[in-house]
């Protein structure tokens, strides 16, 4: 991905989330210069992958294989210690826009639709030893049991929730319009804990063709 599409994504997220009254920390603002003379104080906010999340998954397509996340707080410490129980994100997820089909081994997460024109839609599947399951997914939305066959799925409104437990393959986009969601879960390690049904990089590859505007969670670098 090119750096002035990064910075554009960015800036409209950050404009669509002020726009359904979802406020961002300071640190959502801060430029690469502000961030350089950040010293050690800054250390959980490095540590944790605060900030600002833009992948393509490497498909070179963002606008239908991407996502743009914020991380607002994470338990994830130095040395993997766990510096509280819980983390928390909201994402800009994008007409038609999916997010690869993946699970976790140790996160449990509420997918929330926090508002947007658009519905979320999730498919979920159980996983096996060589990959996905047949047997149906048992779920929670909003605190009520739901049994969807494998490769079914649930559709979010706003203000609904599903959660999704660790095992439990996912996919998601959305549909009938932009979808402000929420995540809420266990500490995110997204370094060692997201296995995608298909090999794919996580993080974007950056191409600088414009001098950056924002930090992406991953490149802060050390005090």
């Amino acid at each position: 991905m090119k750096r002035s599409e990064v910075d554009g994504y960015i800036a409209a997220a950050a404009a669509f989330f002020a726009g359904q009254g979802f406020l961002l920390p300071p640190f959502a603002r801060w430029s690469p210069e502000e961030w350089g003379r950040l010293g050690s104080e800054g250390d959980g906010l490095r540590v944790q992958r605060l900030g600002w999340d833009v992948t393509d998954f490497h498909s070179g397509r963002f606008e239908s294989v991407g996502l743009t996340l914020f991380t607002l707080r994470n338990g994830l410490g130095a040395g993997g210690r766990e510096t509280k129980p819980y983390a928390e994100k909201v994402m800009m997820v994008r007409e038609g826009q999916v997010t690869p089909l993946h699970h976790h081994r140790r996160k449990t997460e509420d997918i929330i639709n926090r508002g947007g024109a658009g519905r979320l839609v999730v498919q979920v599947y159980n996983s096996a030893a060589e990959g996905l399951a047949a047997g149906p997914v048992v779920l929670a939305c909003d605190g009520m049991e739901r049994r969807v066959e494998a490769g079914g799925t649930v559709v979010l409104c706003a203000g609904e929730s599903v959660t999704l437990t660790p095992g439990v393959f996912h996919t998601f986009h959305a549909v009938e319009g932009v979808c402000m969601v929420g995540e809420v879960s266990s500490v995110n390690d997204d370094d060692t804990d997201n296995y995608f049904l298909e090999a794919m990089p996580r993080y974007a590859e950056i191409v600088e063709d414009v001098p950056a505007r924002y930090r992406l969670c991953t490149e802060y670098g050390q005090a």
